[in-house]
């Protein structure tokens, strides 16, 4: 199992959940490049772009596709942030 965040609460929640034992992707809207060392110690990993972009929905499907790329044949499970 592998976690993607897409805020800042959805990373906190899936690295409690996560607990040490499950990789957490998260996009650059989640965590800021000064924060990499918390995400670092806990089994993460940042991209360095947003979902939130002109085509969110291309955006997505390549964060997937590289999550796949490093744990192949893991379900990953993906935060679903309502609208503001």
């Amino acid at each position: 199992m592998v976690f993607l965040t897409l805020t800042p609460v959805g990373l906190s929640e899936a690295i409690v959940l996560a607990n040490g034992e499950f990789p957490v992707w998260c996009t650059a809207d989640a965590i800021t490049e000064s924060e990499l060392s918390v995400l670092a110690a806990e089994n993460g990993t940042r991209f360095v772009y947003s979902v939130s972009g002109p085509n969110p929905t291309m955006a997505m499907a390549d964060a997937i596709e590289t999550i796949s790329e490093h744990h192949p044949n893991q379900c990953v499970w993906i935060e679903h942030a309502p609208a503001p």
